[in-house]
């Protein structure tokens, strides 16, 4: 009985959404975090609400005291040290002298698989896009509509390509008496947590593998 409980929590956790929720707006932008039902925003950050001065009577306030005066001390003189201050003027040694390249592109390819796999495990469940175009000759506007709708067009077949889009709304507007042209964007992005453990699982081991095969190549072993 305690291992079907244990199944079903564990279940549960893989069907946990995580996700980020990211709108552009006049407001500007917006970006939270998602973590099932719970929301934590990312920006832009919460101000702290500054402490209101309490206004006390002039008899409660209390003066400082006077510093005491202290009486001058001779310099001693300061031997030159040639040893330099511990943190200053050192050189990152590992950051200057860098790695070959050759080693780097192994895991470099395992990061690059993990990127094409997550992108098809990603999930946009809505995608928010209302460009309002402004201008004030409309012949030119028009000519501007139709080569927005357009590149729009081209765009929307490479996303759906590269992400799996559930729900979409875009539009293109025109806005005679507007100044300059405005957008409004929203996208909302999730995947479970199976799903990426899913991925990190198998990629970590295969990204600790390359790590271990190239530490033994520089030691001179054998590559497996």
């Amino acid at each position: 009985m305690g291992w079907l409980i244990a199944l079903g929590i564990l279940a549960l956790l893989a069907a946990v959404p995580l996700g980020i929720s990211l709108r552009y707006d006049a407001g500007g932008a917006d970006a939270r975090l998602r973590i099932g039902f719970l929301r934590i925003r990312l920006y832009p950050r919460p101000q702290k609400e500054e402490k209101k001065s309490s206004n006390m009577p002039p008899e409660t306030v209390k003066r400082p005291r006077e510093p005491e005066k202290e009486e001058p001390k001779e310099d001693k003189p300061i031997s030159p040290s040639t040893e330099p201050s511990p943190g200053e003027n050192q050189p990152d040694e590992e950051e200057a002298t860098g790695g070959s390249w050759r080693d780097f592109l192994p895991l470099m390819k395992v990061a690059l698989d993990f990127l094409g796999d997550l992108r098809r495990k990603l999930r946009v469940n809505f995608l928010r896009l209302r460009l309002i175009l402004a201008g004030e000759d409309p012949c030119d506007l028009a000519v501007n509509y139709g080569r927005t709708w357009a590149a729009v067009g081209n765009l929307l077949p490479q996303l759906e390509r590269l992400l799996v889009i559930k729900k979409r709304d875009v539009e293109v507007e025109c806005d005679f008496s507007a100044s300059e042209t405005r957008v409004i964007a929203r996208a909302d992005i999730t995947i479970t947590l199976g799903r990426l453990l899913a991925l990190a699982v198998p990629y970590g081991i295969r990204a600790l593998k390359e790590y271990w095969n190239l530490k033994n190549h520089r030691k001179g072993g054998v590559q497996q």
